[in-house]
């Protein structure tokens, strides 16, 4: 099978859909691959490259539409690319189903079965092909980048001979992927890093991520099965939007992330928050392109409002990475498919079905909604804790009941044992027992703080070995008793002090 790679026709795309190194994969796939001429220039890969990575580069998007079985794009094809296009033609691009009714319906009528890479639904086996993750990773670290850019003072806070100067705050709105990307970048940076969403799910990763979750004193959450936010009440919007202008008048960049696939961004930054704005702060609107999270946000150009905050609507996309990594879903998806050898549109498939909007010359979207999680009903706190301690009480008993039992049998043991074996036997026997039952009483509870529960209790055991071999020592160390009892007493010694060696390793791997 051919995969074709035509060169991006808008003059502000920068991307390639794919590499050299996934020109690589894509043959260890078993297609071949052609990629038109200058296709990755923009990105900063030239026709050598991808001939070194064994593509054919041909000259037109002609040629690579009409003898390519797949094509591989970034931005949604034109009315002309489409018309080049053949019947039975297999596309991967980007395509804004929602938006773009009129381009479903003349793929349709190609007969092209074209894969919506913005519409791969976001379930755990998809997460290798979620394009709009991959993405959102790269802008989220690069609005950090830029807004420091355009603020123009440090991040982090300093203590020099000159002064003292203070860390920089950064508002992130929205802890889906960019926006903790966002959240990770700023904060390596060393500013002092606030985040605020809807959903309180994300409060746990915003704080591990090294940032103070804000949240509003309303009972509300935003989260819905399909990971996205939902629209708020009106009384939780008007609280978020007078702690966003709290939070305006204190920090110094605020990074909007918020989007709804199919949707205009929502409008999250008004013009009172600009106006309560320090001059020289900033705005990165993420949501530019979708219409912009803030009123002012011109899509596609950065500019300064007339009390000095500068708005970012437009940021570089890292070509050369976002290329890679667009690549690499693309091979993803691919793999699944069944790369060239059992190539497959599979309309059973969770992902595929989704995906493919359209096929066999109809148009398959909306698809059919795939639950993200299962609800599970709330129980409350009281009734939960009430539970675990009847679950609790009950685990005591069954131990207490089997303990009885086991003592049972070892004393109906030796009361018949007793009745034939001699008296020096069963002496000895009788310290052995009792000597057995109180070591595993010692070692099974022996405090886990310093080791693991494996290595705290080998310890114990070889504590145990060390003591008995201390009592069976002598003065005469050709007694065979005393060789074995020492011998004992440095084993058990190695032993006790490897443990302390290993678990001090394991706890170093821990420490920055």
């Amino acid at each position: 099978m051919k995969v074709g790679i035509p060169a991006e026709i808008f003059p502000d795309e920068l991307r390639v859909a794919a590499t050299p190194k996934t020109v690589k994969r894509l043959q260890k796939q078993g297609f071949e691959v052609y990629i038109q001429h200058n296709a990755g220039i923009k990105a900063n890969f030239s026709d050598k490259d991808f001939e070194e990575a064994g593509a054919k580069i041909v000259k037109t998007a002609a040629e690579i539409y009409g003898q390519s079985d797949i094509v591989l794009k970034v931005k949604e094809p034109t009315v002309p690319e489409v018309d080049l296009m053949h019947e039975g033609l297999v596309l991967l691009s980007y395509l804004w189903p929602a938006q773009n009714q009129a381009l479903l319906e003349k793929l349709a009528g190609k007969k092209v079965n074209a894969v919506a890479m913005d519409a791969i639904p976001r379930i755990s086996r998809a997460q290798k092909m979620d394009v709009l993750s991959s993405m959102a990773n790269i802008a989220g670290y690069r609005a950090v980048i830029e807004g420091s850019y355009h603020f123009g003072r440090f991040l982090n806070g300093q203590i020099t001979a000159a002064g003292k100067v203070e860390p920089a705050k950064v508002l992130v709105i929205g802890a889906g992927v960019a926006g903790l990307a966002a959240i990770g970048a700023a904060n390596s940076l060393g500013a002092i890093v606030r985040a605020f969403d809807t959903r309180k799910e994300v409060a746990e990763q915003i704080e591990s991520m090294g940032a103070q979750f804000l949240t509003v004193e309303i009972n509300e959450d935003g989260a819905t099965a399909s990971g996205y936010s939902k629209e708020m009440s009106k009384e939780f919007i008007e609280a978020e939007m007078a702690l966003f202008k709290q939070q305006a008048a204190e920090v110094d960049i605020i990074i909007t992330t918020a989007q709804i696939p199919g949707k205009p961004a929502p409008k999250l930054i008004l013009d009172y928050h600009v106006a309560a704005m320090k001059p020289g702060s900033v705005i990165v609107d993420l949501a530019a392109s979708s219409g912009g999270n803030c009123v002012l946000t011109k899509p596609g150009e950065v500019y300064t409002t007339d009390n000095g905050v500068t708005i970012v609507g437009k940021l570089s996309q890292l070509p050369s990475q976002a290329s890679q990594l667009y690549g690499n879903n693309l091979c993803h998806l691919l793999d699944d498919m069944g790369k060239a050898e059992k190539f497959k549109i599979d309309m059973q498939d969770a992902v595929v079905s989704r995906a493919m909007v359209t096929h066999d010359g109809k148009i398959n979207w909306p698809p059919q909604p795939l639950p993200v999680s299962t609800a599970v009903p709330k129980v409350s706190a009281a009734v939960t804790a009430e539970n675990e301690k009847a679950s609790e009480a009950q685990k005591v008993k069954k131990q207490a009941t089997s303990m009885a039992i086991r003592l049972t049998l070892i004393g109906l043991l030796l009361l018949l044992l007793g009745q034939f074996a001699p008296a020096e036997f069963m002496q000895h026997f009788t310290v052995f027992v009792l000597s057995v039952f109180i070591g595993w009483q010692v070692i099974w509870n022996v405090s886990h703080s310093l080791h693991t529960p494996l290595m705290a209790v080998t310890n114990a055991i070889s504590g145990i070995i060390i003591v008995g071999g201390l009592l069976q020592t002598t003065d005469d160390f050709s007694n065979p008793m005393t060789i074995l009892a020492s011998l004992a007493i440095m084993v058990a010694s190695i032993n006790i002090v490897g443990g302390f060696v290993v678990t001090r390793r394991m706890l170093n791997m821990f420490k920055k």
